[in-house]
């Protein structure tokens, strides 16, 4: 019997006949009279809102949406978040997947079954993650995936395609490199581009469609019938059965090539198996249009940081920055346009993390102070209601003032994370940072006056970075009242302008995509400072500035709360490790 003759497998995947557009979601199975029905289309055709659709049929056994957080390579912590880069980490924080959970609760409004899994934040190892996955067979996969870990994460696909799942990628460097990436890595079918919850519903509910429509099955056979049909007498078959005959579990690549034709945000393999890469799609206009983030599906309890200890979380406030720094991520992802969530849309997802059993939380955004307004009505608002979370932000120095970040302390505000990148007014400039070093020096000390710890972040190794230049950084690190500093390595993520001047200066030495691990070596090498002397200073820094009595008293002090006694002890010797292991920590001796 030929391919063309094969019966037609009972079909019993999803079926999304109708759409239903209303002023808010519809969950599934709803029934209410008066919801018009109409012709189905393409979420990005209602600029700034996400169409939910109805979803009145028998469910599939398999788990409709994976949301990943992929496992790690070799065990270690890894960073990710899909609006910044990913790194291995020394200093022991887990980041909360709070992104993912955001695309999960998009996708579930919606009506599909969805699970949200962190495998960093569960220490799942690859072992476990396949079992899961020939359990769930999710029919769609949402992985992000790092620079640092891209051959790694990518494996997840692998995995998928066995069990039929269709694959998309999202993250700030699949975004830039979706060619590459899909031209390097043929078991992922799709790269979802830049801002990615409205483009990953789209993308699912236009498969849905098509399917339907051609009556395709995600229950085709693998490998062909006749590979072990009865009258077959040779223990093995010849290649060409495998190779020319074989059929996939899921659904058929010209299928979704034939359905994403005009999908925006994404990139993919058309019908001749090219990679296209479509236009881009519009940033949602309204933030409170999306749901509350499933904070419940991840593992919480296990997210932690210096100082604050944990369990603590990610809130969204705002996305977009105007600044215009020439390294900054920010640049493939949100870019300058500023979008804010309601004060009481924050408020309300505050209220539901406190029940859950929050105590800290920290204002995700690509710049939390970005507008005065914003903040004062937050802060007002969570005095006025009198909520008890200790909360963190990040922001620049050029925008706060005084009255600001006392308002900001007595709302709850515990901590800040600055960029202060360099101490050098000459590096500064050339980054387009914006600021002068005076005015770091006087907004770090306004938000001491103010209470709130301060958190500061430098990047050594910038263009027009010396060795002059360098030390200008120590010092200025060695006179901030900072309570925690980190050093890092400057690296030019693809897509950035500091990426295209590397490039087209050479300034990149790199083998694979994994050499940007900017934990243990860095892919910059220029012509007066090798990679080998940028790794050197910035471990000097780190020991210059970590082996002060201000910052042993720091974690001294912090160390006498009970719940984050062991996790600073493991920060410190990770980070002395990281400085070259031959340094101790006060106390390691017995001393």
């Amino acid at each position: 019997m030929s391919e063309q003759e094969q019966p037609t497998p009972k079909h019993d995947a999803p079926v999304i006949p109708l759409e239903v557009r209303t002023n808010g979601p519809v969950a599934p199975g709803d029934k209410k009279s008066g919801i018009k029905l109409v012709a189905p289309a393409r979420a990005d055709e209602r600029a700034g809102e996400i169409t939910f659709v109805n979803l009145p049929r028998e469910r599939s056994s398999r788990l409709d949406v994976l949301v990943l957080n992929p496992p790690s390579p070799d065990g270690d912590l890894f960073l990710r978040d899909i609006a910044r880069v990913g790194r291995r980490t020394r200093d022991g924080i887990i980041w909360p997947q709070t992104a993912l959970a955001q695309i999960g609760a998009v996708v579930k409004e919606a009506g599909y079954s969805v699970e949200v899994i962190d495998a960093i934040g569960l220490m799942m190892d690859w072992k476990s993650f396949e079992k899961y996955m020939w359990e769930k067979k999710p029919r769609y996969m949402i992985i992000h995936a790092t620079a640092p870990t891209l051959t790694n994460d990518m494996r997840t696909t692998f995995v998928g395609k066995a069990v039929g799942t269709v694959s998309m990628a999202i993250g700030t460097h699949v975004t830039p490199m979706s060619r590459e990436t899909l031209e390097a890595y043929p078991t992922l079918d799709i790269v979802v581009r830049g801002e990615p919850e409205m483009t990953i519903l789209d993308v699912i509910q236009t498969i849905d469609r098509m399917a339907e429509q051609q009556q395709a099955t995600d229950h085709v056979p693998v490998g062909n019938t006749e590979l072990t049909a009865p009258w077959r007498k040779l223990p093995f078959p010849d290649a060409s059965y495998l190779t020319t005959r074989g059929r996939f579990l899921g659904v058929p690549p010209q299928l979704i090539a034939t359905a994403l034709r005009e999908t925006k945000g994404i990139a993919f393999r058309d019908t001749h198996g090219e990679v296209q890469i479509n236009p881009d799609r519009p940033f949602i206009e309204n933030l409170d249009s999306l749901p509350i983030p499933l904070h419940d599906q991840l593992p919480w309890r296990k997210y932690k940081v210096p100082i604050v200890g944990g369990p603590y979380t990610f809130v969204l406030t705002s996305r977009g920055c105007p600044a215009g720094c020439r390294y900054c991520i920010k640049h493939v992802t949100y870019q300058a346009s500023v979008r804010h969530r309601s004060p009481d849309h924050v408020l309300k997802e505050m209220y539901m993390l406190k029940e859950m059993g929050m105590h800290h939380i920290h204002f995700e955004a690509d710049l939390f102070t970005v507008k005065k307004e914003f903040v004062h009505d937050l802060c007002n608002a969570i005095i006025k209601d009198g909520i008890k979370l200790r909360w963190s932000c990040n922001s620049r120095v050029d925008f706060v003032d005084d009255a600001q970040l006392r308002l900001m302390r007595q709302a709850g505000c515990f901590m800040i994370a600055w960029g202060l990148e360099s101490g050098s007014e000459t590096v500064l400039k050339r980054a387009r940072k914006g600021t002068t070093v005076k005015r770091i020096e006087e907004s770090i000390s306004a938000s001491n006056r103010a209470g709130i710890m301060n958190w500061g972040y430098f990047i050594v190794g910038l263009p027009g970075e010396t060795e002059d230049t360098i030390q200008q950084t120590i010092s200025l690190s060695k006179r901030l009242p900072l309570d925690i500093a980190l050093f890092h390595i400057a690296t030019p993520y693809p897509g950035t302008p500091f990426y295209y001047e590397a490039v087209e200066n050479g300034w990149i030495q790199m083998n694979q995509w994994e050499d940007y691990d900017m934990y243990s070596h860095t892919v910059l090498n220029y012509p007066h400072l090798s990679s080998k002397q940028l790794e050197y200073w910035a471990k000097r820094a780190a020991r210059e500035w970590s082996l002060r009595p201000g910052p042993l008293k720091t974690f001294i002090k912090a160390a006498a709360k009970p719940d984050t006694l062991g996790q600073l002890w493991q920060i410190g010797v990770n980070h002395l490790k990281w400085m070259g292991g031959s340094f101790k920590l006060a106390g390691n001796s017995g001393q």
